[in-house]
């Protein structure tokens, strides 16, 4: 099987989510994933709104809402009040950063309820869970990946791309092995070049949040290839 780049914009998230990313890199965010045709993008939460405007005549390409970015450790009451204000702003898909602290400390029951109440107060929108996996042990993945499926979530994704590291072939491997098919997977945080992004598809990865300098680069790439990359 082979995907060409088309195929393979509709797999990327463009993001934006750094702390010093001002309006105007708000802006070619926009103008470049609607240039590739990328499947959505991703801002801090105070450009949500603008990004929706950018974007209105471009319904093919979805609107991220980050909640509890980037720490997670947000008292489960405000990530719910973040849910309700990125759906009233536009966002079409939420990222949420689970309570890192809070899984490392043992306390599952507090992070699967923490999901829950995400995924509840989304009514239906996806919600994706960020494991945040530099800081866990490979049996922490597991288990917060385990969490994420019995709360609902509908995709489990390994960072947030401030941390040191995040998408590894081996945490992916343990995410996947985890959940079963029972929620998608993403990878994020460290996805730079195309010959990683195959290596993650083979695992079970369909979706990819990837900075824009990187998705470009990428998808240049898988462009230059007369039949797409193989993947299968």
């Amino acid at each position: 099987m082979n995907l060409t780049s088309k195929d393979l914009a509709r797999l990327i998230d463009l993001s934006s989510v750094r702390a010093e990313c001002d309006e105007t890199e708000i802006r070619d965010l926009a103008a470049t994933a609607r240039d590739l045709g990328v499947v959505c993008v991703f801002a801090l939460p105070c450009y949500t709104r603008l990004l929706k405007s950018l974007l209105a005549d471009a319904p093919h390409i979805g609107i991220g809402g980050v909640v509890g970015f980037p720490s997670g450790a947000h008292v489960t009451s405000i990530k719910v009040a973040e849910v309700k204000q990125q759906l009233a702003d536009g966002a079409t898909e939420l990222d949420m950063v689970i309570n890192v602290g809070l899984l490392r400390s043992g306390n599952y029951q507090a992070v699967r309820e923490d999901i829950r109440a995400v995924v509840e107060a989304a009514d239906g929108v996806p919600v994706k869970v960020i494991l945040e996996c530099h800081w866990l042990t490979p049996e922490q993945i597991r288990l917060a990946s385990e969490l994420c499926v019995e709360a609902g979530a509908a995709w489990v994704k390994t960072g947030t791309g401030w941390a040191p590291t995040g998408a590894t072939l081996d945490n992916l491997a343990i995410i996947r092995d985890a959940v079963g098919g029972r929620a998608g997977i993403k990878a994020s945080g460290g996805v730079r070049d195309l010959a990683t992004v195959v290596a993650m598809y083979r695992l079970g990865v369909r979706r990819f949040g990837i900075g824009t300098t990187s998705g470009i680069r990428i998808l240049a790439d898988c462009a230059a290839l007369p039949a797409g990359v193989e993947v299968s």
